[in-house]
């Protein structure tokens, strides 16, 4: 695996580890780190093999993401930010619809962009003292990688338009009671700790049945998109699979099942 300038990454046992390293900057979200992320959720997509589980956390211990690094801004005309929101959104897609199960460890602030980019991941982590936020509103924007859709989806139609219009900063614990993330943990170690649990648990799991899932959930909120002909295609595809030959004999021979993704 390639060295990246903003991106600091660890494999160990299938787990792929991967830190926005821009510490000083609170990790804010420039075009190259944009790129970057883009380029490793490619390495993770061509060797499935290899990873079979992606954690996506930040530098340090202030902030996950502070958002997206707003003194680039500042040049920028219509048809360029159109560009700039279609690239982040496209670069967030790629995660979201990953068949690699990603956990986000939200550590501190997840504001702007950052927020969008922990929603864009499958399962989220906050440790306690992080804070979320939307606040493109007090820029006189709004977010643009896919933050309107996603939270939306996550919360609820009544609280995203609160969380969006006021630009209000909400607490972990507010997180977890809304849905925007599955766990709060003491610290950052026990979120990986609990990160780990979760994605060892999966990647015992077969991995074809498990990239399915993560299509016929997506599915539900694409427009023009039939998510319960996608669940019964997938469904369908997976009597197509050894995995599913070895997981009913698993079943039937009470035995663990060793599934071999094919």
């Amino acid at each position: 695996m390639k060295s990246y300038i903003n991106l600091a990454t660890d494999l160990t046992e299938g787990i792929l580890t991967v830190t926005i390293n821009r510490e000083n900057k609170l990790n804010a979200l420039n075009r190259e780190t944009m790129f970057e992320l883009k380029e490793i959720f490619q390495y993770v997509q061509d060797n499935s093999k290899e990873i079979q589980g992606v954690i996506l956390t930040g530098a340090g211990e202030k902030a996950f993401v502070a958002g997206a690094d707003i003194s680039a801004f500042t040049a920028i005309n219509e048809m360029r930010a159109r560009r700039l929101a279609e690239e982040g959104q496209e670069i967030f897609q790629s995660i979201e619809n990953s068949h690699t199960p990603v956990v986000a460890i939200i550590n501190g602030f997840a504001l702007g962009g950052g927020c969008e980019l922990a929603m864009a991941a499958h399962i989220r982590i906050a440790v306690e003292g992080a804070k979320f936020g939307q606040p493109e509103v007090n820029l006189g924007l709004i977010p643009g990688y896919g933050g309107t859709q996603r939270l939306t989806q996550l919360i609820g139609k009544g609280k995203a338009f609160e969380y969006l219009m006021s630009a209000d900063m909400i607490s972990a614990g507010q997180a977890l009671d809304w849905g925007l993330v599955n766990y709060v943990e003491a610290d950052k170690q026990t979120a990986h700790t609990k990160a780990v649990e979760i994605l060892s648990k999966i990647m015992k799991k077969a991995p074809i049945a498990i990239g399915l899932v993560i299509d016929a959930v997506n599915a539900h909120f694409k427009n023009g998109i039939n998510g319960y002909q996608t669940e019964a295609d997938g469904f369908a595809a997976c009597f197509n699979t050894q995995d599913f030959k070895e997981g009913v004999s698993a079943f039937l021979e009470k035995r663990p099942a060793n599934f071999k993704g094919k």
